[in-house]
């Protein structure tokens, strides 16, 4: 019997599901929607707006079918050492769930870029400590049962039919958002209790809402704690009661503020530290320690949000090419296409450069069709025929054959003048590691977002290269600032140099550029902060 009612009152971890949206190859424009839940099938989209369309309704469908949050369930989060919590004091000991605090909720948490949804059934501390979450339901509070009716030392009793534990909540699906404010049903109406004693203080026959009630003066709430009426001094008590407003608050905000939510963290690090001094609970003093971490983290994600190093010394940029040696080998790529190209024209030299980074060490590489087709080209596969014709370029097969190459069977391309010898190592000093690195880089350039949804040309996404490797640590253009020559941008780009200040427009309005002004000789400007980790700072 025992051994049964223990076996009842387990409590088990919370559901979590993640909806992922990823690529389905490498240069595809193709996107692959899947779900972690067994009965969902995988489902492929011809662009990535489609795919996150379909998956945030995938999403909805889930949070509308699916059950509501349980009161009982320990923290999905807790089960994989969250973040959120930090181990007791003293010696190392196994953490353990219910270290959680607040209701258990459903919270929906996301990254920034729109890759990966994921559905938690954890505490609503868990989900508060986390930025981008967003609570869709709240589970019922679980009563406890007074010691006469049926109390149970190793967990709460069950619910029983039509009690408040079996209640459902509701909750809309319609879209995440966050549950800051507690609803009629949830905080109940206190009803007082009849004074003992000669029924002398109202009539017999008074119906009971007419009878004299005593209010208690009203109890601030932070972090799922009631603030005593009673706490002295009274001005810690109102710091804490104005915390929990702003919190909540907070949450009902529409847009993160990093920088606001760090300063509120810190505030309830230092209330919390006074608090355990008054009442030396040593709960008050973690959650202290947990708040105080809270705001070091916003902080720090506010700092690398604005472009800004943690010490506050100076930009902080996370660059795709890490190093000044990789930079210059990415310039050296870029000189000898442009010496060295075998057809004229922008759209020659744009494939040229791609075929070059994907041969550039050994002089052989693999090809597929959307590499071509991905391009900005009018006519991709009489380019390519062009370029075998001339016999700089060899294929394993017909130009028709390239173009249809799908990821699973690459063509085999080869470049006779990439190709080393005894007597010719070849134009490039890097090694095998670096080739990689730097065709990625360049096809992040000429890939780039709203490159691509701008439809600019072959010369357009030229000259961003050419920016890209001409600005300083900055972004400004040219050494110094000075700007680039309008006659190099125009070799470069394999266009007239009376075309050049509709390119910068053309970059400009694809938020690449800002203060370009084009004079008679220069370039002058700076790259945008949106793309310097694209660039190649000069050294």
């Amino acid at each position: 019997m025992g051994v049964e009612a223990h076996a009842t009152n387990e409590r088990v971890t919370g559901r979590r599901w993640t909806v992922r949206l990823d690529p389905v190859g490498r240069g595809r424009a193709d996107v692959r929607v899947s779900c972690s839940r067994p009965a969902c099938a995988a489902q492929v989209l011809p662009s990535a707006a489609d795919g996150r369309t379909a998956a945030i309704a995938h999403l909805k469908a889930h949070l509308r079918a699916g059950p509501a949050p349980r009161p009982s369930v320990h923290c999905a989060c807790r089960a994989e050492e969250c973040h959120t919590h930090i181990r007791p004091a003293g010696p190392r000991e196994r953490p353990v769930p219910w270290r959680c605090g607040g209701a258990v909720v459903l919270a929906v948490i996301t990254d920034r870029e729109g890759r990966w949804w994921q559905v938690l059934e954890c505490c609503s501390r868990c989900a508060a400590a986390h930025p981008t979450a967003k609570v869709v339901a709240t589970a019922p509070a679980a009563e406890t049962p007074a010691r006469g009716d049926g109390f149970r030392a190793d967990g709460p009793a069950p619910a029983t039919p039509g009690g408040p534990a079996a209640t459902t909540p509701s909750f809309s699906a319609i879209s995440p958002h966050f549950s800051h404010s507690a609803t009629a049903a949830a905080t109940g109406t206190a009803v007082p209790q009849q004074a003992s004693g000669p029924r002398t203080s109202a009539p017999r026959s008074a119906p009971r809402s007419a009878r004299p009630t005593r209010k208690r003066p009203p109890r601030g709430r932070i972090a799922q704690r009631l603030v005593p009426h009673d706490l002295r001094p009274v001005a810690l008590r109102d710091e804490l009661t104005e915390l929990g407003e702003l919190f909540r608050a907070y949450q009902a905000r529409t847009e993160p503020d990093l920088a606001v939510l760090a300063d509120l963290h810190a505030r309830k690090a230092e209330a919390f530290n006074a608090w355990a001094e008054v009442t030396a609970d040593t709960g008050l003093r973690l959650d202290a320690r947990r708040a105080e971490q809270a705001a070091a983290t916003a902080r720090l994600q506010h700092l690398h949000r604005i472009g800004q190093a943690p010490d506050g010394e100076g930009p902080a940029v996370v660059r795709l090419l890490t190093a000044p040696a990789q930079w210059n080998h990415a310039r050296a790529v870029l000189a000898h296409v442009a010496e060295n190209a075998p057809l004229p024209g922008a759209e020659a030299r744009l494939l040229v450069l791609m075929v070059t980074l994907r041969t550039a060490q050994s002089g052989v590489g693999n090809l597929v069709g959307q590499d071509i087709k991905g391009l900005p080209l009018q006519d991709p596969e009489h380019l390519v025929g062009q370029l075998v014709e001339s016999g700089w370029l060899g294929i394993s097969g017909t130009v028709e054959e390239l173009i249809a190459s799908r990821p699973e069977s690459p063509t085999r391309i080869s470049v006779p003048s990439l190709t080393p010898d005894e007597d010719d190592p070849g134009p490039f000093t890097f090694g095998r590691k670096l080739r990689p690195k730097l065709s990625g880089w360049a096809q992040r350039v000429v890939g780039e977002k709203k490159l691509r949804k701008g439809k600019t040309g072959a010369d357009v996404r030229l000259l961003a290269l050419a920016l890209a490797t001409g600005a300083d640590g900055e972004g400004r253009l040219g050494p110094g600032g000075e700007g680039i020559g309008l006659d190099a941008l125009a070799s470069w780009c394999a266009a007239d140099p009376g075309d050049l200040p509709d390119l910068v427009d053309r970059l400009t309005a694809a938020d690449w550029l800002a203060e370009a002004d084009v004079t008679g000789t220069l370039l002058t400007g700076r790259l945008t902060e949106r793309v310097l980790p694209l660039g190649c700072p000069l050294t």
